[in-house]
């Protein structure tokens, strides 16, 4: 859900003149607040946060959960793949994508999103 963001920001970075591993971490910044927004909207919209107060909890635990996996993961994967391995920056963002995805679920699913109390809090639009 995120790829699309980080690869479209990444490639643009790039473009700028950016380093990739700095280009990397931003663009892995912008897709995480991107995949709050979706997450919390879709994916988990069933333990919807009921005040701003509980949102921005939940962020906060998003970014140190999901964003400190996608951080490391990508930026070290990318410095292997990219740095030594000589892969092109936007193959390799995409392997790195993909290992990071499932911790990052597990992590949002287990973590972020569980469910509290006895049952599911439904978020009504």
């Amino acid at each position: 859900m995120g790829a699309e963001p980080l690869r479209l920001a990444l490639a643009a970075l790039k473009t700028a003149g950016v380093h990739y591993l700095l280009a990397t971490a931003l663009a892995v910044e912008a897709a995480v607040l991107h995949n709050f927004v979706w997450h919390e909207r879709y994916t988990w919209a069933d333990r919807g946060s009921v005040t701003l107060g509980e949102t921005l909890r939940r962020l906060l635990k998003f970014h140190v959960a999901n964003g400190a996996v996608s951080l490391v993961g990508n930026v070290g994967l990318m410095r292997v793949l990219v740095g030594t391995a000589h892969l092109q920056y936007l193959l390799a963002n995409m392997i790195a994508i993909a290992a990071c995805g499932v911790a990052n679920f597990l992590l949002g699913d287990r973590l972020v999103f569980k469910i509290s109390g006895c049952g599911l809090k439904v978020n009504t639009p």
